[in-house]
């Protein structure tokens, strides 16, 4: 397990020095679902939500919250985002769409926090452009797939989402 560095001497909460460190590319991605039900589904893939269409809203909203997660988790660095993409998987039969965020920086810093950020406002926006159809949807399974460069190195959590 490793040290908790977020905290001073004192047990105050502090914005991690990363002055020293050196910058390398570093990658994030990201996983998370909504489960849906048929009515949602129907209603989704044929472009008949009243909101507008809702993947492609959705898919704008998680690129807008990588953009901000500093803003949103206290400790988070401002980073240059160079590429943010989010993609959606829809399993009609399991009643599930899943989002996929993947960040790209070059800084001191991982961007960990962006990818989570972005797949959760994703998922949450295709929430809110559907709750007027249904309340009960969920959204569930949200993980860090894979991270790479920095000191730590690169981890991967393959996991089966279906």
């Amino acid at each position: 397990m490793g040290e908790l560095t977020h905290f001073d001497d004192h047990g105050n909460g502090v914005m991690v020095d990363v002055s020293n460190k050196d910058i390398t590319a570093r990658t994030a991605v990201a996983k998370g679902r909504i489960m849906v039900n048929a009515d949602v589904m129907e209603a989704i893939l044929n472009h008949t939500v009243k909101k507008g269409d809702v993947l492609g809203v959705a898919r704008v909203a998680g690129i807008m919250a990588v953009k901000n997660t500093s803003s949103l988790i206290p400790m988070c660095h401002p980073l240059a985002i160079n590429k943010c993409q989010i993609d959606f998987e829809v399993h009609k039969e399991a009643g599930s769409i899943q989002a996929v965020c993947l960040v790209k920086t070059e800084g001191k810093t991982g961007v960990e926090m962006e990818a989570l950020t972005g797949v959760t406002v994703a998922l949450l926006t295709v929430y809110d452009m559907c709750k007027a159809i249904d309340k009960s949807m969920e959204i569930t399974d949200i993980f860090l797939e894979k991270k790479t460069g920095g000191k730590s190195g690169d981890i991967f959590n393959g996991k089966d989402l279906e």
